[in-house]
């Protein structure tokens, strides 16, 4: 019996001590596991270190070419402004006449902008003044736009004349004496008459062609415009453009009546636009 008792005491005991080494083999291993893993993130963190120093080196290398290489030019750009400080004293009256020339254009320029200015503020002067003066006439026969500076008044020909003749109807004289008014109004402004047709053709013992018609159309308004309404010949042009300067296209009965026109150019003269430049 006491055999037994021993027997278990023994195995007891070292089924305990084995219990212990375990624990304490587990707690060391654990411990070693933990010691690699601190070892393995020393040497990342080391090897990161080691990649940002090769960085830092490069960078500097860097800094320290680029340095050098601006000392080596600054050099250069400091014997470069000798050698123009040299040259402009010898050259200082031609630079004083340069920049006094650019000095000038600029004035110029200005002034030049002023007198555009004034001249579109004439300009819309003037369209006011025509559509007051034309009133109720209808949109449809007469067109009046400033384009580029310039003012166009576009009459259909069905308000100035009658088909394929080219002259002036009855009708027609009350708005071209309207638009008299205004333009000698404005003794500085020159006059254009240009004619123009559509592309259906015409000839007959008095019309060689379209282009002929368009001319003749443009003079016959400046007949009028001259010995019914005194506007001074000096200052009016009469051209014809025939088919040749469309609006619209002319496969259309629509088309063609918007070509059927004669437009009435108002610009300045010349002279009178650079006294717009003279400073009052």
């Amino acid at each position: 019996m006491k055999t037994i008792k021993y027997a278990a005491l023994l195995g007891l005991s070292t089924l305990l001590f084995s219990c212990v080494a375990t624990k304490k083999y587990d707690a060391l291993n654990a411990s070693y596991q933990r010691s690699l893993e601190s070892d393995k993130s020393c040497e990342d963190q080391l090897n990161a270190m080691k990649s940002m120093n090769n960085d830092l080196n490069n960078k500097n290398k860097d800094l320290t070419d680029q340095v050098d290489y601006l000392k080596k030019n600054s050099n250069q750009v400091l014997s470069t402004l000798q050698d123009m400080s040299v040259l402009s004293g010898k050259q200082a009256e031609s630079m004083k006449q340069s920049m006094a020339t650019l000095s000038e254009r600029e004035a110029y320029i200005k002034d030049l902008q002023s007198a555009i200015q004034r001249k579109d503020s004439l300009n819309l002067n003037l369209v006011l003044n025509l559509k007051k003066s034309l009133g109720n006439t209808d949109d449809q026969d007469i067109n009046i736009k400033v384009e580029k500076g310039v003012v166009y008044i576009d009459i259909s020909d069905k308000l100035l004349f009658n088909s394929g003749q080219y002259t002036v109807t009855n009708k027609a004289k009350p708005v071209l004496g309207k638009i008299a008014n205004v333009l000698n109004a404005h003794p500085e402004l020159d006059v254009m008459v240009e004619g123009h047709t559509d592309s259906v053709p015409i000839h007959n013992a008095v019309l060689a062609d379209n282009w002929d018609l368009s001319v003749k159309r443009a003079t016959s308004v400046i007949r009028i415009l001259e010995q019914e309404y005194k506007i001074s010949p000096v200052r009016m042009t009469a051209a014809g453009h025939g088919k040749y300067d469309p609006v619209a296209e002319n496969n259309s009965a629509s088309g063609r009546a918007l070509n059927r026109r004669t437009r009435i150019i108002v610009l300045p003269q010349l002279d009178q636009f650079f006294k717009l430049m003279v400073k009052e």
